[in-house]
């Protein structure tokens, strides 16, 4: 497929200083007059400037990958191998709607050719494109979303972007599994929409549970397919950039950290870092913190471990019995990164077990003989 017709090239003028030995810039292919070879990369770059969704017609003067693409390509380039593209800025529809289709045929595209797209720009409701690229796989997937409240009113008059998620779950055919909700703020979220969450078994984190335990969001992240990340997450100190300006929220080094925790998940086919405002960011500190993120994200996916068969010697399997109860829980322990797995029976017979990522604090808890929260919401899905 020609996937260069969906893309402005970039101009060569932002490149001019960009190049310099041992950095980013010096590696990643970009589309300025020859389109890259994107089927033999492992991760592709797109700008997306839309914001639409934020209720406006007006787009960005500037392109927020723009000042992105200025920041991460000064970057220094970790060890090892690095085949990255950049395929340019995504050419808007005619409308909204349009944009969504054209995000979910390129996502589609290349993670049927194993590359990962890392979007940046745009308003956080082009998460809906970003996940309808997954519809072709025919299994279900699994979403995180890093956001400071839920988009899931059912206002018909707000924007596009705080409703997004509502799009998600009405869709059809429905093809998510799980979601899983992080940092958010529980003043700017309705308590019906947190209701909605838990009535539907999915799991949310605040931001002060994500403060007071990060490793324990690793494994949230390491269930997701794909993580999308509204910079309104983040504190205001740390990304000015963003509407409304929040002074509480994730620090730069959280969401760095939940980034890494992406790379690193061997499951993790795309990223889309959203609501990206170049005009309000002081200093361009926000697109410092959004580079840094993707160059965790980067470094993290040349560090996956490729831990998925269970059955192997790489794993120690645990059974942890309970108090007169025949049944077992089994857990599943990586003998080379020491992280976690959790085995969830069905409540029918005519589905087979799932095996879910966990925490040694899951574990803990199950030898104590309590039953932790993530095997009963796993298996309520399950059904």
């Amino acid at each position: 497929m020609n996937l260069s017709i969906f893309f402005e090239p970039l101009n060569e003028d932002i490149f001019a200083q960009l190049d310099k030995p041992r950095t980013l810039g010096a590696y990643i292919g970009r589309f300025t007059g020859k389109f890259p070879d994107w089927r033999s990369a492992d991760i592709a770059l797109i700008g997306v400037n839309e914001r639409r969704g934020q209720g406006t017609v007006e787009q960005h003067s500037v392109a927020p990958a723009r000042v992105v693409r200025q920041k991460l390509y000064n970057l220094h380039k970790g060890a090892g191998r690095c085949h990255i593209v950049d395929l340019g800025n995504l050419r808007p529809g005619i409308t909204l709607d349009d944009t969504y289709l054209r995000l979910k045929e390129i996502v589609e595209v290349l993670i049927s050719h194993n590359t990962i797209p890392v979007i940046i720009g745009g308003s956080h409701d082009l998460e809906y494109g970003q996940y309808m690229g997954y519809e072709h796989m025919e299994r279900v997937v699994n979403m995180v979303t890093v956001d400071s409240s839920v988009d899931m009113t059912e206002d018909l008059d707000v924007p596009a972007n705080r409703k997004q998620l509502r799009q998600i779950l009405m869709h059809e055919p429905n093809f998510l599994f799980s979601l899983g909700q992080v940092g958010y703020q529980s003043y700017l979220v309705d308590p019906e929409v947190m209701a909605t969450l838990e009535k539907l078994h999915f799991e949310a984190y605040r931001v002060g549970e994500v403060h007071r335990s990060m490793q324990e969001m690793e494994p949230v992240v390491r269930m997701a397919d794909l993580l999308t990340f509204d910079i309104s997450a983040i504190r205001h100190q740390d990304a000015p950039g963003s509407t409304p300006a929040n002074p509480f929220g994730l620090t730069g080094e959280e969401a760095c950290q939940l980034c890494w925790y992406a790379g690193l998940n061997d499951n993790m086919t795309s990223l889309g870092i959203y609501e990206y405002d170049p005009e309000l960011d002081d200093r361009e500190l926000t697109a410092t913190t959004i580079a840094t993120m993707v160059w965790y994200f980067i470094e993290g996916f040349y560090h996956r471990k490729n831990e998925t068969e269970f059955s192997s010697s790489k794993f120690t399997k645990y059974a942890v019995a309970f108090n007169d109860n025949p049944d077992r829980m089994v857990f599943y322990k990586s003998k080379k990164s020491e992280k976690w797995w959790l085995e969830v029976e069905p409540l029918s017979d005519d589905k087979g077990p799932r095996i879910v990522p966990c925490s040694y604090e899951d574990y803990l808890q199950a030898i104590k003989g309590e039953v932790p929260n993530r095997w009963i919401l796993t298996q309520a899905r399950i059904g």
